[in-house]
């Protein structure tokens, strides 16, 4: 049993409170801009191509640097990194809301992803710290998934709300205030952490660890928005090749930037890569749900947004109670039953039609608590399990394997989808159709109900019809597949944690902090 004298009190819970700060606003990111992009290609003339950067640049800055800043955190301090983020993530969000041009709003957005790269494994590590108690640390770290979560959907909110009533840069300016709130009371609230015999940093493994991130998560992103190609594939393949010489370089350094010691325990290992599966059903839903509600159910950006929300009030519920079963009962099953719950919400997608708002709601609903289930307990199992010092390192691994994991889930779902979208709208597509409008209609959902609307009478009608039901049906199929892979998950769950006991309990040494605190 943990000491009562390292119980977290008051302080810490205030400290928590404030380090939610940075994550909300990290994952809202991540969906502000939905609502911006044609207001941003208006006004700075973006081209296509810049577009999708000004999207990406944010993303590859942040899975590429995970694992970087988290070793860096073991090693500076976290709280100091945790600073030197906020400060960097503050200034790039003026510098991007006040963007004269498209190349500097995605310079802007790159550090928005470096500064939100030292911020994630920052506070997951300081929870790690702070929460040394098991109970209180697997309650701490499912308020932090579910909040998490929740971001994704409140950014695009906010960001809808935002729009009707600024100019686009209003989206960016979101963040200077929360983080001005961060720089004056993290000093006061939060304790420094650090790794007092971390050995010398390991520059050479920086470019080893982004060769092996940003060419995989790039080439599974674009293979899910673009199809299957083979400069994608060797692209792909090329992320694996540096990801192997990485993994050798970490296994023969004896101060590597991954530590050996995480893999030690069973509960780690599975654990990342459990909260990976997770993802990949997560971001899976979302990847047809935020298109159903726009382009099937025909609501606009905002309105389809706000409806997009009330799945996530299910989930500030999941979260806690996830944590007090977790306590309770097995926390093998727990997560098994997490997989279970969120595969029953992909089988109630199936009964979906063209007109099913409430069903698919529900749906995601239950998705998302199932979701949130198995990413609160695997990682507080993964963060329990590793030594305390190396907290930075063990929260980085467990947010890239997320990444690799929301990256892998949109590109199979969107896969899948598009290819029973294709097979279908061409088989079911009115005759006569001129030969670019069914190509148009091919490509993608919205591409087919804007061609359907610039044809006559009933042709454009049979043809957003057809375009309708095709979505539907690929959207059926991929929720098969995820129903099948969550299935699997829980089987995992099950025997890759199947000794029943948290490997975390043998691990309760006492914080380590700098001079001064």
């Amino acid at each position: 049993m943990t000491n009562p004298s390292t119980r977290a009190g008051r302080k810490e819970w205030t400290a928590f409170v404030v380090l939610l700060l940075p994550l909300l606003l990290v994952s809202m990111d991540v969906s502000v801009l939905f609502f911006a992009v044609p207001a941003i290609t208006e006004d700075l003339a973006a081209s296509s191509t810049q577009q999708l950067w000004i999207f990406d640049s944010y993303a590859f800055a942040l899975a590429g640097l995970l694992i970087t800043m988290g070793s860096l955190g073991d090693r500076i301090g976290r709280r100091k990194l945790l600073l030197l983020g906020a400060t960097a993530f503050g200034a790039a969000s003026v510098a991007a809301a006040y963007a004269q041009n498209a190349e500097m709003l995605i310079a802007a957005r790159f550090v928005l992803g470096i500064g939100g790269a030292t911020l994630m494994p920052s506070t997951m590590g300081l929870v790690r710290n702070m929460f040394q108690d098991d109970a209180q640390r697997t309650k701490a770290v499912g308020i932090w998934s579910g909040a998490m979560a929740g971001g994704i959907a409140l950014g695009s909110v906010l960001g809808g709300v935002m729009l009707q009533h600024f100019w686009w840069g209003s989206v960016f300016l979101i963040n200077v205030p929360a983080m001005l709130l961060l720089l004056v009371f993290v000093p006061l609230l939060v304790p420094e952490f650090k790794d007092p015999r971390p050995g010398r940093f390991d520059f050479l493994s920086v470019p080893l660890s982004m060769g092996a991130v940003l060419p995989v998560i790039y080439g599974v992103k674009r293979m899910a928005a673009d199809g299957f190609s083979v400069p994608l594939l060797l692209c792909v393949l090329a992320g694996l090749v540096v990801g192997a010489a990485f993994v050798l370089r970490q296994r023969r350094r004896r101060d590597a930037m991954i530590s050996r010691e995480l893999f030690r325990h069973r509960a780690f290992g599975a654990g990342v890569a459990l909260n990976a599966l997770a993802m990949f059903g997560m971001m899976g839903s979302t990847y047809f749900t935020t298109q159903y509600l726009q382009a099937v159910l025909g609501k606009g950006p905002l309105e389809a947004a706000l409806w997009g929300t009330l799945p996530s009030l299910a989930v500030g519920v999941a979260g806690p109670v996830a944590t007090v079963m977790g306590q309770k009962v097995n926390k093998a099953l727990v997560i098994a039953a997490g997989f279970l719950i969120a595969a029953a919400g992909f089988a109630v997608l199936l009964g979906t039609g063209t007109d099913s708002l409430f069903l698919t709601l529900v749906a995601c609903a239950v998705i998302a608590c199932g979701i949130v289930t198995v990413m609160a307990l695997v990682s507080d199992m993964a963060l329990g399990s590793t030594p305390a010092e190396k907290a930075g390192s063990a929260a980085s691994l467990v947010e890239a394997g997320q990444e690799f994991g929301g990256a892998l889930g949109m590109a199979a779902f969107g896969s899948v989808g598009m290819a029973v979208y294709r097979h279908d709208i061409t088989r079911d597509a009115p005759a006569g159709l001129p030969h670019g409008a069914l190509e148009a209609a091919r490509e993608t959902l919205v591409g087919a109900v804007s061609t359907a609307a610039g044809l006559p009478g009933r042709t454009g009608g049979a043809l957003a019809a057809a375009a309708r039901d095709a979505f539907v049906h690929g959207m059926h199929v991929a929720a098969i597949g995820a129903t099948a892979v969550l299935a699997l998950g829980a089987a995992v769950a099950v025997a890759a944690l199947r000794s029943g006991r948290d490997d975390a309990e043998r691990l309760h040494e006492e914080p380590l902090v700098t001079a001064g605190h």
